[in-house]
């Protein structure tokens, strides 16, 4: 976001793809982007906008606007994915609520209690 605000532009938090999303207006009513990390959905973040373009080599690109906020998820065991094109809502991992359950113990202590099915 830094080098957004020296550039003049909006501190915004934005993730490039190539694969730009067919069903935008849906994914804006309420949509995430789901995070793969080290094989689980661990976290999500809602999009707030998405903005095809085309980048200076001709190829077209779409900026997922995120909201910064990182929401996290009960751990799920998934390949990489474009989240916010297959997932539909009711395969998405249920939140975890900050202060209780398992949002405060250790990742890995999450990652190998759900690779158990013990959460």
């Amino acid at each position: 976001m830094g080098e957004r605000r020296a550039a003049g532009e909006p501190a915004e938090q934005v993730h490039t793809t190539r694969m730009n999303p067919t069903r935008r207006e849906e994914l804006l009513d309420g949509g995430s982007l789901y995070w793969v990390i080290k094989g689980f959905i661990q976290v999500r973040q809602h999009l707030v906008d998405i903005r095809p373009f085309t980048d200076k080599a001709g190829i077209k690109r779409c900026d997922l606007v995120l909201e910064p906020r990182l929401i996290l998820t009960q751990m799920q065991p998934r390949r990489a994915f474009q989240g916010w094109r297959y997932l539909k809502p009711t395969e998405a991992p249920a939140d975890i609520a900050t202060g209780r359950g398992h949002a405060d113990m250790p990742e890995g202590m999450r990652r190998e209690l759900s690779e158990l099915c013990l959460i």
